[in-house]
């Protein structure tokens, strides 16, 4: 690996190494990007004389974020209907089924209202209108990462809410 211009100092001239180094062994680029901000993020919050190696610091930092990220990830597994079998469909008698698809759907309402506006607006887009996170990104004039932020805080919030509602 080549050494960084002499004009980068401090935590700066490890940040695309470490960006670079993520980057491979993962499968979202994004993620890894994501893992090295947060850590400079936090190393820029930190006492940094008490912090002897940068880049280990930084190196460590993204390790950890990114092994949280992994975990957050896999507590919210959901496979979109589509992708199930037919028996594996959830189904709700046929006397009670219109009763229940109103509650849901109060429900559906009801907690999304209580999301920030931008939240909203994000969900709305991502999963009812099919856009993707560049197009919602580019549209409010956000970071691909802001979107990203918004759409799980708005799933977590919803998977939350609507806990009665799975078998």
């Amino acid at each position: 690996m080549s050494r960084p211009p002499e004009s980068k100092k401090g935590w700066l001239a490890h940040y695309s190494g470490l960006v670079g180094t993520w980057s491979k062994g993962n499968a979202n680029p994004q993620d890894a990007e994501d893992a090295v901000q947060d850590a400079a993020e936090r190393l820029l919050g930190a006492d940094t004389l008490a912090i002897r190696d940068t880049r280990a610091y930084l190196h460590r930092s993204a390790v950890n974020g990114l092994v949280s990220r992994y975990r957050r990830e896999q507590s919210f597994l959901a496979l979109p209907l589509h992708e199930l079998t037919e028996a594996e469909h959830p189904a709700a008698e046929d006397v009670e089924s219109a009763v229940y698809v109103a509650q849901l759907s109060r429900a559906l309402s009801e907690s999304l209202e209580e999301l920030p506006l931008a939240c909203q607006q994000v969900f709305a887009w991502h999963r009812i209108e099919n856009w993707t996170v560049p197009e919602i990104a580019q549209h409010m004039g956000l970071s691909a990462s802001t979107v990203e932020k918004y759409l799980t805080k708005t799933m977590r919030h919803l998977h939350q809410r609507l806990q009665r509602f799975t078998s």
